[in-house]
């Protein structure tokens, strides 16, 4: 007979439509990075969520899933969804992503699961909660280039590109332990408008908003984990301490919100 130990928390992450093969047949994919973080750090069990449009069952995700990974994508958030003008020509977009993720991302702050917002995720969160975005931040006066260097090296594209002012008694000065911080940088959208109950854990020099946390939304304060990063640590989580912190606070969140339904039922 098979003892059972407890079980791991199942996480679900983010996917995106992207065409593979010589017929460009359309996958769901996320990267394997956020694969080996939710494995390695998290200590969750990772479950690929598909870019499924309106056919999302939402309910019963969250009544499964014990937190999510927003993951980023060279895809950009359409700009319908928070009254920007029309991307440029070419620029690459997943409506169906932005159909399933941006509701999931409200239903799941308002039901307590944990969020971790990474990149395009960080966005998502913005906009899903009545922020807008910056679609070229590397168009802007007084910006820096945020976007992806063109390297054939992994190494330096994902290497460290600027660094990060860490607001004052925050979550992320928190886990820094520093009040600076460095980055990589791999994005052209940024934050414009924050949205109502965001509050901005760190700035890179050129005033662009690089982390934030959510405290409250139209229905009240906002009791679970939910923050996100525009930078990527699952890059460098194997040597960034602070990479790894992010992601071992999110684990954190999963193990405590068991505790936390029970106090709720209680009450």
């Amino acid at each position: 007979m098979r003892i059972r130990g407890p079980l791991k928390p199942l996480v679900g992450i983010s996917c995106c439509t992207k065409q593979f093969g010589v017929f460009a047949m359309p996958n769901h994919a996320a990267s394997d990075t956020y694969i080996q973080a939710t494995e390695q750090v998290v200590g969750g069990v990772p479950i690929l969520l598909p870019a499924n449009g309106p056919s999302v069952e939402i309910d019963t995700l969250l009544d499964r899933l014990d937190g999510i990974i927003l993951t980023g994508s060279r895809s950009n958030v359409q700009p319908s969804l928070y009254g920007g003008p029309p991307h440029a020509s070419g620029t690459p977009e997943d409506p169906a992503r932005d159909a399933a993720i941006l509701p999931l991302i409200r239903a799941a702050i308002a039901a307590g699961v944990p969020v971790l917002a990474i990149c395009r995720g960080f966005q998502e969160l913005n906009v899903a909660l009545g922020g807008s975005l910056h679609q070229r931040l590397q168009d802007l006066p007084g910006r820096l280039d945020h976007s992806t260097p063109m390297q054939r090296s992994a190494r330096v594209r994902q290497g460290k590109a600027h660094s990060v002012r860490v607001s004052p008694g925050g979550w992320l000065r928190r886990l820094a332990g520093a009040d600076e911080i460095a980055v990589n940088s791999l994005h052209n959208q940024g934050i414009e408008r924050l949205a109502p109950g965001l509050v901005v854990e760190g700035t890179a020099p050129d005033g662009t908003i690089e982390a934030v946390r959510v405290v409250s939304t139209e229905a009240g304060p906002v009791r679970g984990f939910a923050a996100g990063v525009q930078w990527h640590p699952e890059y460098d989580f194997k040597t960034d301490l602070v990479s790894r912190r992010i992601f071992e606070d999110f684990g954190r969140a999963l193990r405590a919100r068991p505790d936390a339904l029970q106090a709720d039922a209680a009450d």
